[in-house]
């Protein structure tokens, strides 16, 4: 199957939008997730409730959010190098552990009176942290758990599992708050870590490695992450749109506490309202977003996402009435399922499974990045100009970022990523074959094609178009040069930094990218096909061996 094949494919729709629940391992993740992500919710209202009551200070309650959030900013690449080259089940297994004694330790405190704002911002920070380790994991395992036409589905069930959860977490946080004390939400939050505890326990798929060849060393991976993200078009264009959305959508859950609390005098059982709005109008988005998406275009309908989140902060800003902030949350929430779904779809097609968790790793590196910052710079807006003022700034910023979306569109179509395996196995000869060790390096390889003075510049173009490839899989040198005494010979040249580099490069090539090698080789013009060579750095070993 060719890339455009693949692509027609991808596009039809799933025969159902339920498709993935199929897989039993999947409906058995999806749900223990939505189990752990609802006592995350009530441990999350719970967490907001407690500072707006242990401090005056708008700066200090967002600092809640930058808790949770700044550490998956800081630690997402290195996580999602390890998603790539370790086993993922016991990581995932040993972090849910970690999650489960913090929210314990904060109830803890919490029930004796022990709690102040530096403790309950430490502690949401080392939560943070078992976070940042695992969400890249559970993100790179969603196409083990499905075939690749629903893997559309299994993100959008995601999505919606999450937002059930808020639908229904907040609310129970807010009669929980009510009914006992705030110190409970913490202690629910522990018990519902179980189910995603037990359902790893059962599933071994997780500690399927990501590559079927000899994985890099962290460092070396986290450099092949970033590479892949710096060269990959489609990836770097989701990332600009995501974060244009979350840098001032932040603004909604940053403040909202403050907002339920001292702008419309609410108290927490009204905040778990809002908070189940959100998840209310997500829950409807989800379920109307394949027919929206039908309807005007993925594009549409992330640009529709944004231009609500722009008025339900505009709405929040103006309109002093409960019913009215209901209201606006639950558009708010239909916007954030549109754009969140869709900017993680477009990250999830526009990685190959050996560098899908550093990839989203990045992605979530972007997310909770452009979060952190915002609830910042929202933060001490509010403080500086009220909350009013806070929102209607993040309103305008949301303007510009739709104004944004118009000059960069996200990537239409979906490739083929999976390997070609059609590069040849590198020639080396008998006497070289004991001196070429895996590290040995750095590598040169040289290709040469005889194009007619006609087709210059169309060989050129599309060679240039395989220039992303070549360093997004490995190379950190890449370059085209004429002959100078034979016009028409070209050669193209790139390196990598060492053999089992070069070797990895040859499993990483996917089948789109086996069409744009075509198109270039198309214009050779020689009786056999472009001469390929490699050539490895030489050591001062062997020039002493061999002499001047």
């Amino acid at each position: 199957m060719n890339s455009e094949t693949h692509r027609r494919a991808l596009d039809e729709p799933a025969a159902s939008a339920w498709a993935a629940l199929r897989s039993k391992a999947f409906f058995v993740l999806w749900s223990a997730g939505v189990i752990s992500a609802i006592g995350t919710w009530i441990a999350d209202v719970g967490a907001g409730w407690l500072m707006t009551s242990l401090t005056t200070s708008a700066s200090q309650v967002a600092l809640v959010q930058v808790a949770t959030t700044l550490p998956i900013f800081l630690l997402s690449l290195p996580a999602g190098a390890m998603a790539d080259i370790l086993d993922r089940r016991k990581v995932l297994l040993c972090t849910s552990l970690a999650l489960t004694a913090v929210a314990i330790f904060i109830g803890t405190m919490t029930h004796r009176g022990a709690m102040t704002p530096n403790l309950l911002i430490a502690s949401l920070t080392v939560g943070g942290i078992c976070t940042a380790l695992a969400q890249p994991m559970q993100q790179s395992l969603t196409p083990l758990l499905v075939e690749r036409q629903h893997l559309r589905s299994a993100v959008a069930l995601n999505s919606l599992g999450f937002n059930i959860a808020r639908a229904i977490g907040p609310a129970i946080a807010g009669l929980i708050i009510t009914a006992f004390s705030v110190a409970i939400n913490f202690f629910v939050d522990a018990a519902s870590n179980l189910a995603v505890l037990l359902a790893y326990l059962w599933w071994k798929g997780a500690s399927k490695p990501a590559a079927d060849y000899q994985p890099e060393s962290l460092l070396p991976a986290m450099r092949a992450g970033v590479r892949y993200a710096l060269h990959s078009k489609p990836l770097k264009r989701t990332l600009l749109r995501a974060m244009s959305f979350f840098i001032y959508a932040s603004a909604l859950w940053a403040l909202l506490p403050i907002v339920a609390r001292r702008e419309l005098g609410g108290g927490p059982g009204f905040y778990g309202v809002l908070l189940s709005c959100v998840g209310a109008g997500a829950v409807g988005g989800a379920i109307l977003l394949p027919k929206l998406r039908t309807k005007i275009g993925t594009e549409g309908a992330m640009r529709a996402g944004m231009a609500i989140a722009t008025l339900a902060l505009v709405a929040l800003a103006l309109v002093k009435n409960q019913l009215i902030a209901g209201i606006a949350m639950t558009a708010a929430g239909t916007a954030w399922i549109a754009v969140l779904t869709t900017a993680n779809v477009a990250a999830q097609t526009a990685l190959p499974d050996w560098v899908r968790g550093r990839g989203l790793a990045i992605y979530l590196t972007a997310f909770y990045g452009s979060m952190a910052a915002g609830s910042l710079i929202w933060g001490h807006v509010a403080d500086w100009a009220g909350v009013p003022a806070a929102l209607l700034l993040s309103a305008a910023v949301g303007a510009v970022s739709l104004a944004l979306a118009f000059a960069a569109p996200l990537p239409t179509r979906e490739l083929d990523l999976t390997p070609s395996l059609h590069w040849p196995e590198p020639a080396v000869s008998p006497s070289m074959r004991g001196k070429v060790q895996a590290d040995r390096g750095p590598v040169l390889i040289t290709i040469d094609y005889l194009v007619e003075q006609a087709d210059v510049a169309a060989f050129l173009e599309a060679l240039n178009e395989f220039r992303s490839e070549r360093l997004r899989d490995g190379a950190f040198q890449w370059g085209v040069f004429e002959d100078a005494d034979r016009p028409g010979r070209f050669v193209e040249h790139f390196m990598v930094a060492s053999w089992l580099d070069h070797q990895r490069q040859h499993r990483r090539v996917s089948k789109a990218d086996a069409d744009l090698q075509a198109r270039a080789v198309s214009y050779h013009r020689g009786a056999a096909p472009p001469k390929v060579e490699h050539f490895i750095a030489a050591t001062s070993a062997q020039a002493e061996v061999h002499g001047p």
